[in-house]
């Protein structure tokens, strides 16, 4: 691990095995944190922002820092790409253009350090005379927790606005895939981040996630993963009322009207739920077609499921790799079994691979409902629901049957039916005739069950900050 600027292993000498999911052989191991760790990870990030060797230092400088960190991780992209495909499964071209991504998101960040400002104030009502202002101050230490199908770029996309405000930090990678957090921590202090600023505790969610989440002096979490999760950060953080940035699961519609342009619809549609193997919070999992081109459709995304090259993501020709685990592909084969079960008819696919690694085919259902549990549950697989819909009044009924909403896909070319559809969906994020994908100038996030608080934009910094009235009589 990564503690006030030194390599350590844990106090207990534990180690933790990590696995490549394409074939399930144990990669390498690392330590195994536990709470006592964390404490020590804790107290560093505490000292560091105590001191004042970061959020001390005037914004350019910290601008200067983190773009070198993207400079850094660019300059190792090779290694952190395949390092991502190991731990991960990911095809190599999807870990290489996430990192790139990613690193937009950085640099992003490193120019807003420079542009945080409070605000003058007018006052109004008094009968004294005041100048009056606002200051914005890094919120303290900071928990970032990042889940395990995309570690790298989650872990830049909240060490990016945590370090631009200010912010002392302890990463939390997920115990699935701890190796390139180890290397990105590795970078931070060659890029001149100082010692304690950021830290990395590797170990498992229920130890170290619970750990940071009880510590009485972490003043911020933000957190990338399950909604059931989520749900218990909330309680954790009652303790010293923690600010919490909570970006959760999903169960996203995909809307196709009968005027869509097909060509563009039935590849990105079926991207929205393959990519990564479904992997993603935001997968395009509940998909509507309209009926004049339900069939078309339908068979073009079975079409491209069935004919998806499976394999080791190192593989040029992979398009589909392994699940991350044993137990992820063992829980996706439940809900093909209770889609099965409830009555849905398979379309493609349906099976788990009789080979090495955690391989499941991608799956097309169709005859689906929207009380059945595979459509209202976050799956995070390759599995797809496929139904019918006669025209836009059923889209308000049918895309916000969900406990969630983080996004939604409408694929049409009437700008009209675009901007109405837009409106009738409860969910933090739209896109139109592409899918997925999100951009640092615009905020991230979801409605309902789908988290609290944004990443990205303003409001991504803003987040890791608390905000100061100054009044001064004149």
């Amino acid at each position: 691990m990564l503690i006030d600027g030194k390599s350590v292993t844990a106090t207990t000498g534990k180690l933790r095995a990590v696995e490549n999911p394409a074939n399930g052989q144990v990669i390498t191991q690392v330590a195994e944190g536990g709470a006592d760790d964390v404490d020590l990870a804790v107290r560093a990030a505490r000292a560091s922002f105590d001191k004042g060797s970061w959020r001390k230092a005037s914004a350019v400088h910290r601008e200067k820092t983190l773009w070198r960190l993207a400079e850094l991780l660019e300059e190792n992209i090779d290694e952190l790409a395949t390092l991502e495909v190991m731990d991960n499964g990911m095809p190599a071209s999807m870990a290489r253009r996430a990192i790139e991504r990613a690193l937009d998101g950085l640099r992003y960040y490193a120019g807003m350090c420079t542009k945080v400002h409070g605000v003058t104030s007018d006052i109004s009502g008094l009968r004294a005379e005041f100048h009056a202002y606002s200051l914005c101050e890094p919120i303290g230490v900071a928990a970032l927790i990042v889940p395990w199908n995309s570690p790298l770029p989650a872990a830049c996309n909240k060490i990016g606005p945590a370090l631009a405000a200010g912010c002392s930090c302890v990463l939390k990678p997920a115990e699935q895939t701890p190796l390139t957090a180890l290397r990105l921590g590795q970078l931070a202090l060659e890029a001149g981040i100082p010692p304690g600023v950021l830290n990395v505790v590797t170990g498992e969610g229920a130890v170290v996630g619970a750990a940071l989440a009880d510590h009485p002096d972490v003043d911020k979490i933000s957190f990338t993963g399950s909604t059931e999760v989520g749900k218990g950060l909330l309680h954790a953080a009652a303790g010293n009322m923690k600010r919490l940035t909570l970006e959760l699961g999903g169960k996203s519609p995909v809307f196709i009207f009968d005027d869509a342009d097909l060509k563009i619809a039935i590849p990105r549609a079926a991207a929205a739920i393959f990519s990564n193997s479904g992997q993603i919070c935001y997968a395009g999992s509940r998909l509507f077609v309209q009926q004049g081109v339900y069939e078309e459709v339908l068979a073009g995304i079975a079409g491209v499921a069935s004919n998806m090259r499976i394999g080791d993501g190192f593989d040029a020709d992979t398009e589909l790799g392994p699940l991350i685990s044993e137990h992820q592909r063992d829980r996706v084969m439940s809900y093909i079994d209770s889609a099965r079960s409830e009555g849905a008819e398979l379309v493609a696919g349906g099976q788990r691979l009789d080979r090495n690694g955690y391989f499941v085919q991608p799956t097309v259902f169709s005859g689906t409902r929207v009380d059945m549990r595979f459509m209202r549950e976050e799956i995070f697989g390759p599995v797809l629901g496929a139904m019918p819909f006669a025209g836009i009044d059923d889209v308000e009924t049918l895309a916000n049957a969900t406990r969630f909403g983080l996004g939604a896909g409408i694929f049409t070319r009437s700008v009209s039916t675009a901007h109405r559809v837009a409106r009738l969906i409860r969910t933090g994020n739209v896109w139109v005739n592409f899918y997925g994908g999100s951009d640092k100038s615009l905020p991230f996030g979801g409605y309902k069950e789908s988290g609290w608080g944004r990443e990205g934009g303003i409001e991504g910094i803003e987040a890791f900050m608390e905000k100061k009235a100054v009044y001064i009589r004149l």
